[in-house]
């Protein structure tokens, strides 16, 4: 009957519009109520599931790409982006694509990527005549690179969920090949569909423009560096570099670029705030619901279940992508990350399944997830900035939907993709 009380009320709640963080606390109240347990259980595992040290990495890296945003590195960075693969048949969704890797590797955030590329390129999209629904598709699309390659705060949630077993640094190191593919992918994907339609390629500035456009954003690249080479190299934890990358943006934002003024800045405190504390909430609320599972030995069923259904690890992975995509339907990343994880990573791990290989794949169906209604975070994003409502952008999302399902496919039945870097940089 737990079992019935725990899903049937997050089930229920969800799907009557409630937000996800008020679906878990109150299933979590319920359940507990039910079993006679004190209800200050669930309030102090929220509190333990958001107290922990690691976890500040995350409003610190919202706060960077804030930074960024406001303070003109984001702006170079696609204006460098448009220089290198402008020429490209449908050049803008080319930059776009480009320009979303480049952000991504700096913020971590495909909500903030989504938010600043698709601000800056979805107007100049549909000023230059591609269709609204192509420029948000690719801009959301786009924006789930920035999950995969560092610093990609997911990574960091993910490692926690697995009980801070899994290293981080091998997770940033992981994601990297796994996020190139997915952004050659949506290239290719964005050139079939633009040739079909006849999108325009914009001229080439010539090699000298993009040295300079690379000069000009050198400061904001630069700082990839600085977070992946630290982290890896063990010279500080990723909490300590998402302090460096807000000190460093905020550096080059004031005294390099000269873009952030006072009311830029506050106005970033606040949104990073806000953020924040939305995340906090939802990350509160789905580790209470987690421990719930653990103490009720959802795992323990889990991997009966699946082993009832074969034996066979291919078999086993492709069940497991399948559950974790239509989790993505309903359940915004945050939560999927820390609820799913101590459920299924000991049934993959149970089969012979590389921790970090399986938080890549975690993320990239998580990812995709945030592209799926009705809890599509980042769609419901690019939508907004795009001006156009969900059934029109789902009208032409499928070309780029399919080519992130093939990486994800590739990732998962190859682990040397997510595996081979690591084990270069150890």
């Amino acid at each position: 009957m737990a079992y019935t009380i725990l899903f049937g009320t997050f089930t229920t709640l969800m799907f009557i519009g409630m937000p996800i963080a008020f679906c878990l606390g109150i299933a979590s109240v319920a359940t507990v109520l039910y079993m006679g347990l004190p209800p200050i259980v669930v309030f102090q595992q929220m509190n333990s599931g958001m107290n922990v040290f690691a976890m500040m990495a995350i409003p610190f890296f919202i706060f960077a790409g804030d930074l960024m945003v406001r303070g003109g590195i984001a702006t170079r960075l696609i204006r460098f982006a448009a220089g290198l693969v402008g020429h490209l048949k449908g050049g803008l969704g080319q930059v776009n694509i480009v320009a979303s890797t480049l952000f991504g590797g700096i913020s971590g955030s495909a909500v903030a990527d989504a938010s600043a590329v698709g601000g800056l390129m979805i107007p100049q999209m549909a000023a230059r005549g591609y269709d609204r629904g192509y420029a948000v598709n690719v801009t959301v699309n786009a924006a789930i690179i920035a999950l995969l390659i560092p610093p990609s705060h997911n990574m960091i949630l993910y490692s926690i969920a697995a009980g801070g077993n899994v290293s981080v640094a091998d997770l940033f190191t992981a994601g990297i090949v796994p996020g190139f593919m997915l952004a050659g992918a949506l290239m290719i994907t964005a050139y079939i569909v633009a040739r079909r339609r006849g999108y325009p390629a914009e001229p080439f500035p010539g090699f000298s423009k993009v040295g300079y456009y690379l000069l000009a954003s050198f400061p904001g690249l630069l700082l990839i560096g600085i977070i992946f080479g630290g982290v890896r190299s063990g010279i500080f934890t990723a909490t300590e570099s998402s302090c460096i990358a807000v000190l460093y943006a905020f550096l080059v934002a004031t005294l390099v670029y000269r873009e952030l003024d006072w009311s830029g800045f506050v106005e970033a405190v606040l949104g990073a705030a806000r953020t924040t504390s939305m995340v906090l909430l939802v990350i509160g609320t789905a580790a209470a619901f987690g421990w719930l599972m653990a103490f009720l030995q959802v795992q323990t069923l889990m991997i009966a279940a699946i082993s009832a259904i074969s034996d066979n690890p291919l078999i086993v992975l492709l069940v497991i992508n399948i559950i974790l995509l239509l989790l993505g339907t309903f359940m915004d990343m945050a939560p999927m990350v820390i609820i799913a994880t101590p459920v299924l990573l000991p049934v993959v791990k149970a089969f012979g399944v590389d921790p970090v290989h399986f938080g890549v794949v975690m993320i990239l169906n998580a990812g995709i997830g945030l592209n799926t209604p009705p809890v599509g975070t980042v769609l419901f994003v690019g939508c907004a900035v795009g001006g156009i409502s969900i059934r029109e952008a789902m009208k032409t999302i499928w070309p780029f939907f399919g080519a992130s399902i093939a990486v994800l496919l590739l990732v998962t039945y190859i682990p040397a993709l997510s595996l081979w870097l690591p084990s270069v940089f150890r």
